[in-house]
């Protein structure tokens, strides 16, 4: 690839960072982040940059790391780079697209018109759109790219588990897990699901036979995993030989993971988009693929 084109990692994701770079021939460097006692922070880029930057930070925490992200872009902008674009393996603020009720600050818009006035090209993974088809539609830029990681965690589902049934936890699920099934061979239903508050749901799984069937439960994002938790109590009755959670995103916070391991889920795993004791798939090389047809149409 072109010596004029830098990848630049931050400090939380640099591993998976180098790993990108390094797969898509590009240079790479990180930037230095020194955070002051009143929560500012300081941030350090290479003092020369070629005239194509492009940054990778993963947008979980997302309110901190955006501001860091926006004060280096404007940074590289105003250092020479021509181009700018980001790697966000996660994407936030991507599930409020519309206005549910009066006065919602519809998160989606506002975020992909912040992005678009300071990058030109944006490429993340499986974004949770509801309403729309295409990734340009919530961000404005030039290019947006948004690649799915069913594939690799298709394959790691052949290679890990034999005969596996897939369960999606409610209707949003279903482009992945129909997905990951065709692409495998499996066997797959849907879940249907009532929400009734951040950590309140109630859902209903198809009548099928899941008697000592290896079930891998599996969704886009869990971020509290109350969806994923109440199917995997669902399925206790069947007695099924293991119960797995595979999913794109791991926030898992508070203590998602612990009451999942409580309802006899085996296996939880992720892929790396966001850094996480449960990630088993790489990414790097499907990220790296997309990046480099993306820098060729330039």
């Amino acid at each position: 690839m072109s010596k004029d084109i830098l990848l630049l990692g931050f400090p939380e994701y640099s591993q998976q960072a180098r790993c990108i770079a390094a797969a898509a021939g590009l240079s790479y460097s990180h930037i230095k982040i020194h955070h002051f006692p009143d929560g500012e922070s300081q941030l350090i880029l290479p003092a020369k940059l070629p005239k194509h930057v492009i940054f990778c930070r993963s947008l979980n925490e997302p309110n901190e790391k955006l501001i860091e992200l926006i004060m280096a872009a404007s940074s590289a902008r105003k250092n020479g780079a021509q181009t700018i674009g980001l790697i966000a393996p996660y994407l936030c603020y991507m599930r409020q697209d519309k206005a549910f009720n009066p006065g919602e600050v519809v998160s989606q818009i506002i975020l992909g018109e912040l992005l678009a006035t300071y990058f030109d090209q944006v490429l993340t993974v499986d974004a949770h759109l509801h309403r729309i088809e295409h990734l340009f539609q919530a961000l404005p830029v030039k290019k947006a790219v948004n690649v799915t990681a069913t594939q690799p965690m298709a394959q790691f589902i052949e290679k890990n588990i034999d005969d596996a049934y897939i369960i999606g936890p409610d209707k949003e699920s279903e482009q992945w897990v129909a997905n990951i099934a065709r692409y495998s061979k499996l066997n797959y239903c849907i879940a249907s699901k009532q929400r009734f508050g951040d950590k309140e749901v109630e859902v209903t799984i198809p009548d099928a036979d899941y008697f000592q069937r290896h079930i891998i439960l599996v969704d886009d994002v869990a971020s509290t995993g109350k969806t994923l938790l109440a199917v995997a109590q669902k399925l206790a009755k069947y007695q099924p030989a293991s119960i797995s959670v595979l999913v794109t995103h791991a926030l898992f916070v508070n203590d998602a993971q612990e009451e999942l391991i409580a309802a006899n889920v085996s296996n939880i795993w992720s892929c790396d988009s966001i850094p996480h004791p449960s990630n088993a798939i790489q990414l790097a090389n499907l990220l790296a693929g997309e990046l480099i047809k993306m820098i060729e149409l330039d």
